[in-house]
């Protein structure tokens, strides 16, 4: 039966695989790939460093009868941190008393190392003393070898240290795992929160990541403006290029949303070529009026720079009237903010009445729009559905 342990680890090294995350060095991920493929251990890379050649090759020797490939030597403390510095090893065989560095300034200095303080340490030594050992141990070796090595004890302490270094590897591979699980969630809730704010005015999008399941609301009074860009039709099908089509629209519609954004409006949605915005929800202001009346002249002035920009000759008829709505959000999945109210259908009806490039509003919206701005009467017009409705133009600020 497989351990489950096993299979854990397995999936902690092929999650890291596929991350391939920065925390993780080229060597390093080397390594995950040995030891994915070598549960012996045999793959693992040591390093013996003692100053006698001798005693080096009898233990190079042994470990290499006992099935480890890949073993380097050191004649001495400071050729074995050189040589640890430019490749990472799994396991450290080493002599206590050396020249130019013994090994406990070695021990010293790997504890010191935050790369190199996790590789385990054999201490191989004539000095048997309790106080050598002991010191060692402190120093952060993890087993002692008396010399002349034996084989048989060899092979058993080996084995063990790297096993224990692998289990080790394996916990930090797994803090590394739900470290980098951690962040793809944050980011992934970060885009969700993005993408909400780009479809719901942020107060409703925040009642929505609190749970609510409904959202609906009256509003008692607010400014509901429609525009729409005039003889759009004919254009779409004059132009050939779809992409440079859409393009253009996007481009235009986005300094429409920058606007709305400065002004503190809120865009509900775009219908084909028509553009819909709000003022006084989903939180409400005095001077909704004025600023969606504002909005309507500045989409006006960059519908101008527009057209000079391109060579264009765009034209927009634009729609202005105040009173109550009903809002809410529409959906479970595709989420929609939307508008529903005799408000609304009068506001779209005096856009498509209206004349290209100035603003008609109702009379009611011109009379709540006089102090601050040049109302001009329109006089009363027929609107599909509703009657006779006296409308005025906004012919600028005062």
């Amino acid at each position: 039966m497989t351990d489950p342990r096993e299979n854990d680890a397995r999936r902690t090294l092929e999650l890291l695989r596929q991350a391939k995350t920065a925390a993780l060095t080229a060597e390093q991920q080397n390594q995950l790939e040995i030891a994915k493929s070598d549960r012996s251990g045999k793959q693992a890379w040591i390093m013996v460093a003692d100053d006698s050649e001798a005693v080096r090759t009898i233990i190079i020797l042994m470990l290499r009868s006992l099935g480890y490939k890949h073993v380097s030597e050191a004649c001495d403390g400071q050729d074995a941190l050189e040589q640890l510095q430019k490749k990472e090893h799994d396991l450290l065989v080493l002599d206590i008393e050396m020249p130019r560095m013994d090994g406990y300034r070695v021990l010293e200095a790997l504890k010191a190392d935050p790369v190199l303080r996790h590789m385990p340490v054999i201490v191989a030594s004539g000095l048997n003393e309790l106080e050598a050992i002991v010191r060692c141990i402190e120093l952060g070796a993890e087993d002692f070898l008396p010399k002349p090595v034996n084989s048989v004890i060899m092979r058993a302490r080996v084995a063990a240290s790297l096993e224990r270094k692998r289990l080790r590897d394996l916990e930090q591979l797994r803090l590394i795992e739900l470290h980098w699980e951690k962040q793809l969630l944050a980011f992934e809730q970060e885009k969700s929160e993005r993408l909400l704010l780009n479809i719901l005015p942020p107060a409703i999008a925040d009642r929505l990541k609190q749970g609510e399941q409904t959202i609906a609301e009256r509003y008692s009074d607010v400014s509901v403006l429609f525009a729409d860009l005039v003889d759009f039709t004919t254009l779409v099908q004059n132009t050939t290029d779809p992409v440079e089509l859409v393009g253009m629209l996007n481009d235009l519609f986005s300094r429409f949303d920058e606007v709305a954004r400065t002004m503190g409006l809120e865009k509900i949605k775009t219908i084909g070529d028509c553009y819909l915005v709000v003022g006084g929800l989903p939180l409400p202001r005095e001077d909704h009026p004025e600023a969606v009346a504002s909005m309507a002249l500045a989409m006006l002035d960059t519908l101008a720079a527009f057209n000079q920009e391109r060579g264009l000759n765009l034209s927009l008829r634009l729609g202005l009237h105040v009173g109550p709505v009903v809002a809410g959000v529409i959906g479970h999945q595709k989420f929609a903010y939307d508008l529903w109210g005799a408000t609304v259908n009068l506001a779209s009806r005096l856009q498509t009445s209206g004349v290209p490039n100035r603003v008609l509003v109702s009379g009611e919206a011109g009379d709540r729009l006089r102090d601050k701005f040049r109302i001009v009467e329109r006089g009363a017009i027929m609107c599909k559905g509703i009657g006779k409705v006296r409308t005025c133009f906004i012919d600028g600020k005062l």
